[in-house]
């Protein structure tokens, strides 16, 4: 990471040029996993991953230019070909399946690499198992076909779970947390049913836990905080990103950034009176709605520094929150 600005791979070079990370003092595992990375894989995901493998092998400067501007365009129309597949997705659910335990949406014009993406933020707004389903190419035999993807939550073991319902599957694998299958068009109601009718999950595990690490007041966080924090990188799984709370924070100020409304910067005034800059990745639109004549918040939330144009500002990215009325 200390060195990704002196990459001597002409392709690399590129692409952090085309995502605009080389005007960042810093190239961290975030710019890694949630910029370069996303670029790297959209080729595969939408196209061929051919492009992205030239684009590390080639040495010539204009041809990796080419390359990058391409994986940053792919990947851009990847984000709003998930945020449109999403936003289908979250209407099938609120409009027809709410009362289900286990999410079972059928997109047919999703491109199948994204139903994976999409099943994750299914489970992560509404924190059910949720399978989304696409069409596939037909068989040899002509039956139409789909394939699916799955995400669970805990107490659900989603490879176990389709082996209940295999008969009505062609094929299918996983773990306890993810899955993938294909099935004909014809058993999709028949699956979303057994399904639920199968589920096994109690009240209590459908209502997410989410485990803090401290709770901790935004005032305490400074920049030495945050880069002492860095050290502990990178997070994942094994080694998680630590998380830290507050209650109480008053809304002074908000604003929905981005080209697709995803974000939600906020001025927050804390207990003390101090205030605090804040940033929420989510749907702008769905907050406002959610938040309607709301005024505070708890957040679930980790320190960063935001650096842009020369300016360093310390930021708490929120992952979860609560809201509720002064």
């Amino acid at each position: 990471l200390q060195v990704m600005h002196q990459v001597e791979n002409t392709g690399l070079a590129a692409l952090i040029k085309v995502t605009g990370l080389y005007e960042q003092p810093h190239i961290n595992s975030y710019h890694l996993g949630f910029i370069l990375g996303p670029c790297i894989n959209a080729g595969g995901r939408l196209r061929s991953a051919k492009i992205a493998m030239e684009l590390f092998l080639t040495q010539d400067p204009a041809e990796a230019m080419e390359k990058a501007v391409k994986l940053k365009e792919l990947n851009d129309s990847r984000k709003n070909m998930t945020k449109d597949a999403c936003d289908m997705a979250y209407a099938q659910v609120e409009e027809q399946y709410m009362r289900y335990p286990v999410l079972v949406v059928y997109l047919p014009e999703l491109h199948e690499s994204l139903a994976g993406i999409v099943a994750g933020r299914l489970r992560e707004k509404y924190y059910r198992p949720s399978f989304v389903i696409t069409n596939a190419e037909d068989s040899d035999d002509g039956i139409a076909m789909a394939k699916g993807s799955g995400r669970s939550i805990d107490g659900y073991p989603m490879a176990d779970k389709l082996q209940e319902v295999s008969s009505l599957l062609t094929k299918f694998g996983g773990h306890p947390l993810a899955a993938g299958f294909s099935l004909p068009r014809a058993n999709i109601e028949e699956f979303r049913l057994q399904l639920n009718q199968k589920n096994g999950l109690t009240k209590e595990q459908l209502n997410e836990k989410i485990w803090i690490d401290v709770p901790m007041p935004c005032d305490y966080v400074s920049e030495k905080l945050v880069h002492d924090f860095e050290k502990l990188e990178p997070f994942g799984q094994g080694n998680e990103k630590p998380k830290f709370a507050e209650k109480g924070l008053f809304i002074a100020d908000l604003r929905i950034l981005g080209k697709n409304r995803n974000c939600v910067k906020f001025t927050l005034r804390s207990r003390s009176g101090s205030f605090i800059n804040a940033i929420l990745f989510a749907d702008g639109d769905r907050f406002l709605t959610e938040r309607g004549n709301q005024s505070v918040m708890d957040i679930i939330y980790y320190p960063v520094i935001n650096e842009y144009n020369g300016n360093r500002t310390l930021q708490m990215v929120i992952s979860d929150y609560q809201l509720h009325e002064a």
